[in-house]
């Protein structure tokens, strides 16, 4: 009886430790994470406070802090964030003092912070050899004096993933080097001190979690044994006692590889590649909306919980990591359309993407001619310049991360739709969103599942002074609404949610 019982609180403790690194901890009321791709420090710590924090945001997938590898050769690009020379906190992005300042400012206005960590490997091997703060290693010996590692800290016999080692190798795809990058082994004991010690200081610091690159290119095992030597979060920073750092893993699969995501989900979260897959599909027109009435683990999707969610992220954009033609910005009626949907739909912790504008997949961000990050602009309409996207100000986009906090955990009800492309449902009875994908207009009596009032549209305008820039939705003592979507509109959505009534 006594064994018995000393088995189910381990097992009990396990699912409570699983489940501790699935929660990212936002802040009251906050759902959704935008992923500021290579914006530096300061910026950061002010767009938190000008338009993240007022607007709902729950938090911010940040670049890699800690300082890589400098690569002139390739004009700076996007990637070489990804080539780690040490881990001390020195990139373009700014330094450790600038980092502080960020989380600091970012959590005051309950907008959290999460680290991009690239702990599966360390540098290529480059004629070039300086990082972003002046470290140096020597490739040959495998020798990273500022960390330090040696030869011994990394997997032997040395060997580079061929394509063929995904479907067959899984031994081959955890040992091997990815793209040439010299593959840690984080089963030795000083290798996990030296990564739990360097996101060890990013907690205490008070980021709130981490997005772990390349997951899926090191071994469960080791992984737990790393995540379970984390600091709680630091209740210094609005975090509860006892709080677990959010974890959501890299781990692309599409199927028909040796490594499932399956074997990271008792760990924490995983990126969800076939989400933005699906979704994009659907709004290029190559599925019918009408079958998302069953979106969710139904499409062999993960479990929701388990699943962090995205359209695009700055891999799949670039044609990177996932099937079929992914929408991004470029595309902009479909993609915000499927943006809509993802923030309209319950399912998964939602991830949004900012960019910078690019031609060549493989552009760092807008620099100038030393190579220095050049700050966003802030137009007068709220959208960004100077090289830069925001898709996160786009309008349809942040009044849909409004729904979904105004939504909440309500589940999805009174779905419609016409047999085809042009669908719309309630959450619970705090939101309705239409969609229309059709070359015909949705014109419709639909039931919205709000009390009777006139309220603003949030995908045409914005609520101003009780009245609305956009369209104005009357809802009778029915809760049913005429709801109109023309074809040639610019964009393919409709919501309205409580919280945006028109007095006018």
């Amino acid at each position: 009886m006594v064994a018995r019982m000393f088995r189910y609180i381990l097992l009990l403790s396990a699912a409570t430790a699983v489940l501790a690194y699935k929660n990212p901890h936002y802040a009251s009321g906050r759902t959704t994470m935008v992923h500021l791709f290579e914006w530096k420090w300061n910026d950061i710590a002010a767009e938190c406070e000008r338009f993240l924090g007022p607007r709902g945001f729950g938090g911010i997938q940040i670049s890699p802090p800690n300082e890589n590898l400098v690569i002139w050769s390739r004009n700076r690009p996007w990637w070489e964030r990804y080539q780690p020379i040490s881990y001390r906190l020195v990139t373009r992005s700014g330094n450790e003092q600038q980092f502080r300042d960020m989380v600091r400012r970012c959590n005051n206005v309950g907008v959290r912070i999460y680290v991009d960590a690239i702990i599966n490997h360390m540098t290529g091997t480059w004629n070039e050899n300086v990082g972003t703060g002046g470290s140096t290693a020597n490739f040959g010996n495998w020798h990273y004096p500022a960390v330090p590692y040696g030869r011994n800290d990394f997997n032997w016999p040395h060997c580079v993933i061929s394509g063929n080692d995904y479907r067959c190798c899984a031994d081959r795809v955890r040992n091997c080097e990815l793209s040439g990058l010299k593959d840690l082994n984080q089963g030795s004991e000083y290798v996990r001190g030296q990564i739990v010690g360097f996101m060890n200081r990013l907690i205490d610091m008070g980021v709130a979690g981490f997005r772990i690159d390349a997951a899926k290119h090191m071994w469960p095992g080791d992984l737990r044994v790393i995540y379970d030597r984390l600091h709680n979060l630091n209740p210094s920073h609005g975090f509860p006692q006892g709080a677990r750092p959010y974890i959501f893993q890299e781990v692309i699969d599409l199927g028909g590889e040796a490594i499932s995501r399956n074997e990271y989900t008792p760990l924490a979260a995983v990126t969800e590649f076939r989400f933005g897959m699906e979704l994009s599909r659907a709004f290029r027109g190559h599925n019918q909306l009408r079958w998302l009435s069953t979106w969710g683990p139904s499409w062999s999707l993960l479990a929701s919980n388990d699943a962090l969610v995205f359209i695009d992220n700055h891999d799949n954009q670039r044609g990177h990591g996932a099937g079929g033609d992914i929408l991004t910005h470029k595309q902009a009626k479909q993609y915000k359309g499927a943006i809509a949907f993802m923030l309209a739909h319950p399912y998964g912790w939602a991830q949004l993407m900012s960019s910078f504008h690019f031609t060549d997949t493989e552009a760092g961000p807008p620099m100038d001619s030393n190579g220095n990050i050049r700050s966003p602009t802030i137009n007068s309409d709220n959208s960004c310049g100077n090289g830069w996207v925001c898709e996160h100000r786009w309008r349809q986009i942040y009044q849909m991360v409004a729904f979904r906090n105004v939504a909440g955990n309500t589940g999805v009800t009174n779905w419609w739709d016409n047999g085809n492309n042009q669908i719309a449902f309630c959450r619970g009875g705090q939101g309705f969103v239409a969609f229309n994908n059709e070359n015909r207009d949705l014109n419709q009596n639909l039931q919205t599942c709000l009390p009777a009032g006139r309220y603003c549209d949030v995908i045409s305008g914005e609520k101003v002074n009780n009245g609305c820039t956009g369209k104005t939705i009357t809802v009778d003592g029915n809760g049913r609404a005429q709801i109109h979507i023309g074809s040639n509109e610019l964009d393919m959505v409709l919501a309205i949610h409580r919280g945006n009534e028109s007095r006018l």
